[in-house]
């Protein structure tokens, strides 16, 4: 189970889904490694998308630099 100190609720489904389709862009892209794996990204990428967390606040949600973010 994946976490974020903002207290929304999203289903393991929608993050699995997004989680997979970063994945596979990833693996398609031959990118290098990430700061964050795509399970935390995807979490990420909600977070921001569902509640407008500012990318400071995304930041040290999840202990990232903002330029990570």
């Amino acid at each position: 189970m994946l976490s974020y100190p903002s207290g929304m609720t999203v289903s393991s489904r929608a993050l699995g889904v997004l989680s997979d389709a970063l994945r596979a862009h990833r693996n398609q892209r031959r990118t290098r490694w990430r700061k964050l794996p795509h399970g935390r990204q995807a979490l990420l990428v909600v977070a921001h998308l569902r509640k407008g967390e500012t990318y400071a606040d995304l930041a040290c949600g999840f202990t990232i630099g903002t330029s990570t973010v």
